[in-house]
């Protein structure tokens, strides 16, 4: 048995919205068998753009039940039936917080008609309901309103049952299909051409403009990690379309990523967008002569060491710093105490905290840190892997920023760091790939970093 669900809501979130009105139609396989509707009482305020979609204001809304109040009468209806929808993670992660609101558990096996008709009506220019419906010769009452909408899929789900001659509906609804964690609009076929290698990947909207930004050791394993568990639900139903850039070197995708948000600004990578290099290492010499790091917010004026988007960040490349050059924790603010560190009793500190050890051994491994994230006024080359065997990644570096980038084929031949720059495509300074830069310094061979100014 089937039920095939439709909603109306207050708007696209379940978390932050409420169902409205529901529709449910049952089939039994081989025909319509029943059907249950009801406008709810979402105990919010109704937009008015969701009005002017579905027709339902406030007024029609008084005298309706509450969803607490149908709960139990719905679950009976729908358990033990497979849950079907038009885009069926929109109107499942509805009516699912619904009755976990009630503290009732609903996790039945579920279809989506629009993977479905992709499958088994392949080639039409567009999935939606109405459009569907139309190529099908499938006549729409009451459009936007949910019995409207849920009959109309409950007569394309019979017209898909009649076409589905390889068992395709079977095989999605036993276990956890595959597909069914996929966007409702990336097919099999093309999450199979996804390549399982490293690089950014962009996700694209119905009309090719890019929504998100990603980068990945395996674009395929991680597009599919995006959908798994609790999947942005716009970001999955908005997804059209996925590209992807090959670059084999970790760092490229990582500085490709930063390159690519700046410039395109997608929707849904507002986070990155935001971020703010708002924190810095800063050293200074103390009176005793004793080489001192501490944490600070970055102000005008004042260059730090290294730069980190929160002080989270920050905290931990001291912490990280302090424990591989054995650096004292009391010198670094690390440790607030009279006298000797912690680490000084414990031995894990020369002590240089209570002046045990003199100022000018402490400051060579403190130089150590200095030297490691001092990029201002160096211009280099970093080689890493490419995308094939025969192939290097060139990054060229200026004052700690990338510069320009390109693939090398290992069978020309360089005379000088100079000529390999000439080659590689320039891109435009972005503060960020300076943060990535340093975060990742440690992890470049130094075999793998080549200075201009030494050819």
């Amino acid at each position: 048995m089937y039920a095939i669900v439709d909603i109306e809501t207050t708007g696209g979130f379940s978390a932050n919205n409420r169902i409205i009105e529901i529709a449910v139609v049952f089939h039994d396989g081989e025909q319509i068998t029943g059907q249950f509707e009801t406008l709810l009482d979402p105990e919010m305020s109704i937009p008015s753009f969701i009005t002017g979609l579905t027709g339902i204001d406030a007024q029609m809304l008084i005298g309706a039940p509450k969803f607490s109040e149908i709960a139990v009468e719905l679950y009976n209806l729908l358990e033990g039936k497979v849950f079907v929808a038009h885009n069926v993670g929109f109107d499942y992660s509805f009516v699912k917080q619904s009755f976990e609101r009630e503290g009732m558990v609903y996790k039945p096996k579920r279809l989506c008609t629009v993977r479905l008709s992709r499958k088994l009506f392949p080639g039409l220019k567009s999935y939606s309901l109405g459009r569907l419906c139309e190529s099908r010769g499938i006549v729409v009452n009451d459009r936007h309103r949910a019995m409207g909408d849920a009959w109309a899929t409950s007569i394309l789900f019979g017209q898909l049952l009649q076409a589905d001659k390889e068992g395709h509906i079977e095989q999605a609804i036993k276990g956890k299909h595959k597909a069914l964690t996929l966007p409702p609009n990336i097919s099999k076929e093309k999450f199979n051409e996804i390549p399982q290698s490293t690089g950014v990947y962009y996700f694209h909207d119905a009309n090719g403009k890019v929504i998100y930004v990603g980068k990945a050791v395996n674009i395929q394993r991680r597009f599919n990690g995006h959908f798994s568990g609790k999947a942005k639900l716009n970001l999955k139903t908005e997804i059209f379309d996925v590209s992807y850039e090959i670059t084999g070197s970790e760092l490229l995708a990582l500085l490709l990523e930063a390159l690519e948000i700046k410039r395109l600004w997608p929707k849904y990578n507002r986070s990155l967008k935001v971020k703010a290099l708002s924190w810095g290492v800063f050293s200074y010499t103390d009176r005793e002569g004793y080489l001192r790091f501490q944490l600070n917010k970055v102000v005008a004026g004042i260059k730090p060491l290294a730069t980190f988007t929160s002080h989270a960040s920050a905290w931990k490349f001291l912490l990280d710093k302090n424990k591989e050059l054995k650096l004292c924790p009391k010198l670094n603010g690390i440790q607030k105490k009279n006298g000797a560190c912690y680490d000084f009793q414990l031995g894990e500190c020369s002590g240089a905290c209570c002046g045990v050890e003199a100022a000018e051994d402490y400051n060579k491994r403190a130089e150590e840190l200095i030297a490691g994230v001092k990029l201002e006024g160096e211009k280099f080359l970093v080689k890493d892997c490419g995308r094939n065997p025969g192939e290097e990644v060139a990054l060229f570096f200026e004052d700690g920023f990338l510069s320009a980038y390109g693939f090398i084929d290992m069978s020309q031949s360089f005379q000088t760091a100079e000529e390999v720059v000439a080659v590689l495509k320039p891109v435009k300074r972005v503060i960020e790939t300076q943060y990535l830069l340093k975060s990742y310094w440690d992890k470049i061979p130094e075999k793998n970093i080549i200075y201009l100014t030494n050819n």
